[in-house]
């Protein structure tokens, strides 16, 4: 009798909740406003997936102009001119008018930090959270995520939205999967569960677990725009609606880059690392790589350098910053090594139109964005052999080489060796082939591919 008394209070509370809820979404469902919200909690991240926002945001703005553009953002200083000067400024992205902007104060439910264990799941359902807060504030006809967080589209189709989605790169992957059977060590799989039989076994389970919940979150995205054909692959697996899927290669700035002059100076030729300091980049290999092929490098070559380009998003980026710059000195390269933190586009741009190579370690990079850039500007590539930059970017060019693969510290340092090594008759060859390339991936494409495919889904504006 007594567990009764108690329990019916704790059920009158929780129902009273649910239909708190119900009421709320019932009500925005009915105050829907004729606009796209762009859920990007993190407008300052500097990479793809922030070129890939403001280039959809401009495509919307060309194809319906009776559209609002609404980004969601967690930055607390951004309002509508900071981000429509920040498009310019750091990705050559010009507006036709500024977007509304929504501030977002719960965005610690997405850190990496708040989540010690169970990152991914945790991450996951804290983007649940911090999407409830946004649709709240604002709840707008289009939810186009533009961050790859698949949790938030039950609840986008809840308050009534038409959920797009372009997904730079899979939460969960058939490979992390596999290396998890495999047991081998990598950022996402650490050393003391790959030794494990027992932990491997649990942590299969909880991707097995965790591919579950993303095939049913995914399947309710109206239509998945994806940037890569690895990407493409694994969506299609994981969320079985491959009729709403669409490949569209990201807007890379080829026009800008490709009038950057092949010739380079020769006296202390430049390798450059254009990524955010993020722990799948692998920035650790590209030093010690560097390491080696300065050991390798015949004595009379000038001593190359290399220039680390990326932006921190957190304090845990600026930390990885620092372990590198450790790195650099433990390795005695740091006389040789740069590091450029939160780049100006402009200032970007003269880098790469000095360097001789450019460099990218990142295991199963979805597409690479960078390795497009380094093409255009007249860097020959030196990029993991996989994913994205193996099977769309670093292909031959009528019959012409136009980069380099690698696996490990010993294949990028004998790559680099190559390249400085090479004469240049043979240098400006794989250049021009590797530029011809890269004008595959132009932002005027990424513009035409975009708006085709989601004519179909912005149907209002035929009504």
């Amino acid at each position: 009798m007594a567990n009764g008394i108690l329990i019916w209070p704790l059920i009158t509370v929780l129902l009273a909740s649910i239909l708190t809820l119900v009421a709320h979404i019932i009500n925005a469902r009915r105050n829907r406003k004729i606009a796209v919200g762009f859920f990007h909690p993190y407008t300052n991240d500097g990479g793809g997936g922030e070129r890939v926002l403001w280039c959809s945001v401009k495509a919307i703005q060309e194809e319906s102009p009776d559209l609002d553009c609404v980004v969601y953002t967690g930055d607390h200083d951004a309002s509508p001119d900071s981000l429509t000067a920040r498009a310019v400024d750091r990705f050559g992205v010009k507006l036709l008018h500024p977007p509304k902007v929504v501030h977002l104060y719960e965005r610690k439910w997405i850190e990496e930090s708040t989540y010690p264990r169970f990152t991914m799941i945790g991450q996951s359902f804290g983007s649940v959270y911090l999407s409830w807060e946004a649709l709240c504030k604002f709840t707008p006809l289009y939810y186009f995520d533009t961050s790859g967080y698949a949790f938030t589209y039950p609840l986008a189709r809840m308050f009534g939205c038409k959920v797009i989605c372009y997904t730079h790169y899979p939460t969960i992957s058939l490979d992390m999967i596999s290396r998890v059977h495999e047991r081998s060590s990598m950022y996402n799989n650490n050393a003391s569960i790959a030794q494990s039989n027992w932990l491997s076994q649990c942590k299969i389970i909880y991707y097995t677990f965790f591919s579950w919940m993303y095939w049913f979150v995914g399947s309710c995205a109206h239509l998945a725009i994806v940037n890569s054909s690895w990407t493409q692959s694994h969506i299609e697996k994981l969320w079985r609606i491959p009729d709403r899927i669409k490949r569209v290669y990201p807007p890379c700035d080829t026009s800008g880059l490709q009038v950057l002059p092949l010739e380079r100076p020769t006296e202390s030729p430049a390798i450059i690392s254009v990524a955010q300091f993020r722990p799948e980049k692998a920035h650790p290999l590209q030093l010690e790589a560097f390491s080696v092929a300065l050991k390798k490098l015949d004595a009379r070559l000038p001593k190359p350098k290399l220039q680390f380009v990326g932006s921190c998003r957190n304090k845990s980026d600026e930390e990885r910053l620092q372990n590198l710059k450790d790195k650099a000195v433990e390795l005695k390269v740091d006389g040789n090594v740069e590091f450029h933190k939160n780049l100006m586009y402009r200032d970007l741009v003269k880098l790469l139109g000095g360097a001789v190579v450019g460099i990218h370690s990142m295991i199963d990079e979805h597409f690479g964005i960078s390795v497009v850039e380094y093409m255009a500007a007249g860097a020959i590539p030196i990029v993991h052999n996989s994913a994205g930059p193996k099977m769309d970017i670093v292909l031959e060019e009528d019959g012409q080489q136009t980069g380099f693969l690698a696996q490990n510290a010993e294949e990028y340092a004998d790559a680099i060796v190559k390249v400085i090594s090479m004469p240049e008759t043979e240098r400006l060859k794989m250049a021009a082939a590797a530029r011809r390339r890269a004008a595959r991936f132009s932002e005027q494409r990424f513009y035409e591919d975009f708006k085709a495919v989601i004519r179909p889904v912005l149907c209002h504006a035929t009504k």
